[in-house]
Order: C-alpha cells, then structure tokens, then sequence
C-alpha cells in the first residue's frame, strides 16, 4: 500500500478534506495548467480512455474525481443516455458545470458532489465507471474501489487513467527532475496554491502503479485486470472488469 500523501503538512483535515480544498482553490486554472504540465498529450491519454469505454456500448456512465469534466464531456461520445461526474470539490464541479452549459450537454451529464468511498448510487447500477487522475487521491484506495465495484454491473467495464513512473533509462530520470523541480515550479508560477503541485507531483511518486496497482484492484474484486503504459510509462491506463 502507498505512504500517506496530503497536500498540506501542517493541516489538521484528514487527506479527503484537504484534497476537496486544495481543487478548490485551484480550479479556476486547472484546465489551463494541465495542458501546460503535460504538454496536451493528457487529451491523448482520455480518447484511448473513450475507446475502451466505447466498446461496451454503455448506457450509464459515471466519472469518478471528474474535475471540471473533461473525462465526461468526452464519454458522451459513446452515445450513453446517462452520464454522471462525482467529485468531491464544489469549485471543480462549478467549473465543469459551466463547460458542460456551454456545450449543451447539460440533459446528458450531472455533476454530483459527493465522495467516492461512500456513493449514493445504487448497486449494480453503471455499466461503465471511469478515474483520471484521482485514485491516487482517494483517502483509503480500497474502500474507494470497493465502492466502484459495489455500483459497476456485472461484466462492466472499470478504467482508470493514473500517473505513473517510467522504468526504462533516460526516461525514468528525466521523469523525475522534471516532476521533482520542474512541476511545482510551473504550479508555483500558475497556482494561487503554492503547495498543490508539489503534492500532485509527491502523491503520484509514492502511488503504486503497475502490477502493484494491478494486484491492489485484483484484491478488491475485480477481474481481467490490464495494465497499459503510456508515453513511455509517465502514465498507465488500467481496465478491469465485474464477475
């Protein structure tokens, strides 16, 4: 299991409530600044994401940590009638409301408020459910995916979008110095919050990836678990599925 991350050091909230401040505070540039940190190839990233969602054909979607909602907006590319996005930071979710009026798709998506390790959602009730970028915040992973697996159909189909680490050399240290000095810096530069950057850079250091996050989700419940390296390895996108 990964070391305990929390954005603020000094905070007596525990890391969910951290986390739901720190996106708040910084929702207003996180479209922008992820671009930039990423150099636009997250967008590639999400439409390998949509591929494999889009195979299943799904009616219910539901896009967990959904942020401002790119992940969303993107799945109503699958035709779904119902797609709904779950996060735990109001300033987020405003944000992705906006972008969502402003592209019509308002009677297709819904922006929940809520926590991903206790979901007012039925059992049995997705036939698709998604993570970009947000497992590694999940205050306790196993309940977080014990809950995904709990409303997931049987034979749906679970992907997640996560960072990762490369193994091979010279991607591996250019990784690192750039997550290590040059990430914070452009948050730092960008960000209201000075310390949200280093955490996402932190956190996504210490969280398992691989098959160690494979063998976390196998633990769990699921089956068919795949994990898919991208960009040589500084993100990985993991598929799994409900008996």
């Amino acid at each position: 299991m990964s070391q305990k991350i929390t954005p603020y050091k000094d905070s007596s909230l525990g890391k969910k409530e951290q986390v739901a401040q720190m996106f708040d505070t910084i929702s207003g540039n996180y479209d922008n600044l992820n671009r930039v940190i990423s150099f636009g190839i997250d967008i590639k990233w999400r439409k390998k994401v949509l591929q494999i969602v889009a195979q299943s054909k799904p009616k219910k979607i539901l896009d967990i940590a959904t942020g401002t909602g790119d992940l969303a907006i993107l799945m109503t590319q699958t035709q779904a009638d119902k797609i709904i996005g779950l996060d735990i930071s109001a300033g987020m979710l405003e944000v992705g409301e906006r972008k969502i009026a402003h592209k019509n798709l308002s009677k297709t998506i819904d922006m929940v408020l809520g926590d991903s390790e206790n979901m007012p959602f039925e059992d049995n009730y997705f036939d698709a459910i998604t993570v970009a970028f947000g497992v590694r915040n999940f205050e306790n992973l196993e309940k977080g995916l014990s809950e995904i697996l709990r409303v997931l159909k049987p034979n749906g189909v679970f992907v997640i979008l996560e960072t990762s680490v490369p193994v091979k050399t010279p991607y591996k240290q250019g990784y690192n110095f750039y997550t290590k000095n040059i990430l914070p810096l452009i948050g730092k530069l960008f960000s209201r919050d000075n310390v949200a950057y280093g955490y996402l850079s932190e956190s996504a250091a210490a969280f398992p990836y691989g098959e160690a996050l494979n063998n976390i989700i196998r633990k769990t419940g699921f089956i068919d678990v795949v994990a898919m390296p991208q960009t040589f390895g500084v993100a990985t996108i993991y598929s799994a599925s409900k008996k």
